[in-house]
């Protein structure tokens, strides 16, 4: 685990920041001495603790509360929060829901509410942050993929759709902003013991487990792992790529 203060005097944005794998990079930015800006879509419980949590271990940071898909309230919430924290230097764009179904039967609502979300949220937050950032000509861009955007996955075409999209603008970005010295990267998770697996059957489980062959699922640690090194220095040549914290179930 990190414990050196390398985001000291940084200001880290994490949505979706108060549960999972969320919290977890919430509580690992922190550590690194950035100033975390945990965002949840409204006030919550588990908001407050992650602050709490944030505060116990010596870190610091604030609740920033605003849904990612709303173009306006993303904008309004964190140019409030530039106001009163500086430039956001390390953003994470984690937010991300499912509303899985079978292609034939599923609702539009449940494909545009992923979209909106997933891959609208990115764009959303990114824009929001982009001129401060710039300005600054140090940054740290790191979206939250998955590995069924790479390989597909049966039931979730809106999900997988979102997660490869995201592949796509993070390679464009990366692009775009290297010339501020802003790098731009995604971690594609695998299988994570979060509140989206929890709810799978054993059968369902003991299957994937015989697909991987670490052989177990991933940890929300595991995923901020990835996301520590990709907003240290020691990735400040790595930009534009997917890193898969995936356990060996599928190698690119």
């Amino acid at each position: 685990m990190c414990t050196e203060k390398v985001l000291s005097g940084k200001t880290a944005l994490v949505t979706g920041g108060s549960r999972g794998i969320g919290r977890a990079i919430s509580l690992r930015l922190a550590e690194m001495g950035a100033f975390v800006l945990v965002n949840c879509s409204s006030s919550s419980d588990a908001a407050q603790e992650v602050l709490g949590q944030i505060n116990s271990i010596g870190g610091d940071g604030a609740i920033l509360c605003f849904d990612v898909s709303d173009h306006g309230a993303v904008k309004d919430a964190i140019a409030s929060a530039i106001k009163e924290h500086g430039p956001v230097q390390v953003l994470v764009n984690n937010a991300g829901i499912t509303r899985d179904g079978l292609l034939a039967r599923m609702k539009e609502d449940d494909w545009d509410r992923v979209f909106q979300v997933n891959l609208k949220g990115a764009f959303n937050c990114t824009q929001a942050v982009a001129m401060p950032m710039m300005k600054s000509r140090w940054g740290r861009i790191i979206n939250i993929g998955s590995v069924v955007g790479a390989m597909g996955n049966a039931g979730q075409a809106n999900y997988a759709a979102t997660k490869a999209g995201l592949e796509g603008f993070t390679r464009s970005l990366a692009r775009e902003f290297a010339p501020r010295g802003i790098t731009v990267n995604l971690v594609a998770p695998g299988f994570i013991e979060t509140d989206m697996t929890a709810v799978l059957s054993d059968k369902i489980k003991d299957g994937l487990l015989a697909s991987i062959p670490l052989g177990r699922m991933g940890s929300p640690e595991d995923v901020a792992s990835a996301v520590a090194f990709l907003a240290s220095d020691d990735a400040g040549y790595v930009t534009g790529h997917t890193l898969h914290v995936n356990g060996g179930l599928l190698c690119q």
